[in-house]
């Protein structure tokens, strides 16, 4: 199961204004895609829930219900952190009591009908403030697009269920009914969809943008040309925001851990500064932009951050030698010849070619003295001493290894570190796979089985009182 601690980690990372371990960031954006600021207790409990929600998600999909509704629960307590009014006009929060009572009816678990019914209350209350009365404000959004159509398909068919199993047989009917109509509305004719794929989108993407766009083939297609572009710039912007990202871990973090402020070093370079003393100002005064400058323009602070540069560059180029010695070590060097060798100057892999021929050396020599103390001819299935490595030493390298990562304080710490990172990295990948619309995108089978289902059901409740009533 999706950790607590990663997700707690990785939210708090991408939240307080810290410099994120990763090469990319995490933004919030609402229903059109742009992106929404919070406070920062706000932004830490709304990303919080809103990666345990993701995870809860992940798990539906793979029909693991129970472990989706433990993670569910959590994401629900994180969102009850925030500030009410912050998140009034937020859609996760219905979205996420929506998710948990299909949960609830996936597991087939009628325990779970009073709460359930409390909970799509929530949900739909929740949804009217959110996108609007009859959905106005969200279809406003969405250039009159019905792309919410499924989601409230989902929410009609619950509350027909919930409606049914507490005796509210003509509620459930009305509910029931609702539901089909939109799901008879999601379906997708094969001439559309033949169409807009032959104007060059994928199956999947195609079948999307009909569903959302009431089957419209113009709008699903205006619709798709948008998605693309966002797509685009979109990669634009992470590519840009993973350089801004390196580019700050270059200058260190502040006293309190935050990342030196990009759009405070470009004023402070535009007075004519150069940029790393500019940054080195900014980082010693927590972005603090006259204080700053304050230091720039007094004389022995200048030279004092001039100091401080050399010395980080030194430890930084220590850590990294430090790192390069044990890791040749660890591969089974001699101590004493990587130090020689990475002394000599020049990147990991050319001190492990200077090992890996030392070693050469060393093995001829060995093997021709004791041919030559014992007469006899050298063994040619003879190996080198069990210190020294083989050629085959560099030529089952991982890439990875010539990284150097200076985090890791020992292989318990490494190990540990290693499941974190995997387990963030799960997070982060299902998040980036979602967009402004991933909530609403929804493959409505299993729904319109469940409607049939219930209205059976409902017909035989109605038989049977018809049976009672002529008796």
């Amino acid at each position: 199961m999706m950790g607590l601690a990663a997700v707690t980690a990785l939210s708090k990372r991408h939240a307080d204004g810290a410099l994120p371990i990763e090469d990319f960031d995490i933004e919030l954006e609402d229903q059109s895609g742009k992106k929404v600021h919070f406070s920062e207790t706000d932004r830490l409990a709304i990303m919080t829930g809103l990666m345990l929600h993701t995870s809860g998600k992940r798990f539906i999909r793979k029909q693991m219900f129970t472990d989706a509704l433990e993670v569910l629960t959590m994401g629900e307590e994180a969102f009850s952190l925030c500030n009410p009014k912050s998140i009034e006009l937020v859609d996760n929060i219905p979205i996420l009591q929506i998710d948990m009572v299909w949960c609830y009816f996936m597991l087939r678990d009628i325990a779970w009908i009073a709460v359930a019914g409390l909970r799509l209350k929530k949900a739909r209350e929740g949804l009217e403030r959110a996108h609007g009365k009859d959905s106005s404000r969200f279809r406003l959004l969405q250039a009159g697009r019905t792309s919410e159509l499924a989601l409230y398909l989902r929410l009609e068919l619950l509350e027909g269920v919930v409606a049914y199993h507490s005796g509210q047989f003509n509620k459930s009917r009305k509910f029931l009914a609702s539901a089909q109509e939109k799901f008879f509305q999601l379906q997708v004719p094969d001439e559309a969809l033949s169409l807009v794929v032959s104007m060059g989108f994928g199956e999947w993407d195609a079948k999307r943008a009909l569903r959302m766009s009431n089957q419209d083939i113009q709008s699903a297609v205006n619709f798709l040309v948008v998605e693309r572009e966002k797509r685009e710039q979109k990669m634009e912007d992470d590519i840009r925001r993973r350089n801004e990202i390196m580019e700050q871990k270059r200058y260190g973090v502040t006293p309190l851990k935050k990342a030196v402020d990009l759009q405070r070093l470009i004023e402070v370079v535009s007075i004519g500064f150069e940029k790393e003393l500019a940054a080195e100002a900014l980082r010693k005064n927590e972005n603090d932009t006259q204080k700053a400058l304050d230091d720039l323009t007094n004389p022995e602070a200048n030279t004092a951050l001039q100091r401080n540069i050399e010395l980080r560059k030194r430890r930084r180029q220590q850590r990294a030698t430090d790192a390069t010695i044990e890791r040749l070590v660890s591969m089974g060097f001699e101590r004493s010849r990587v130090i020689g060798a990475v002394q000599a100057g020049g990147s990991l892999e050319q001190a492990m070619h200077q090992l890996l021929t030392y070693s050469r050396a060393d093995t001829t020599v060995a093997a021709e003295n004791s041919a030559n103390a014992h007469g006899s001819t050298v063994n040619n299935n003879a190996s080198a001493p069990d210190s020294t490595p083989t050629d085959l030493a560099l030529d089952n390298l991982d890439p990875d290894a010539l990284d150097i990562d200076c985090s890791n304080e020992g292989p318990s710490a490494a190990e540990i570190e290693q499941r974190d990172v995997e387990m963030e990295g799960e997070i982060a990948d299902e998040l980036a796979r979602g967009d402004a619309l991933s909530d609403y995108d929804i493959e409505v089978a299993k729904e319109g089985e469940a409607i049939n289902e219930y209205l059976a059901l409902l017909a035989s409740v109605d038989g049977t009182s018809s049976s009672q009533s002529s008796q």
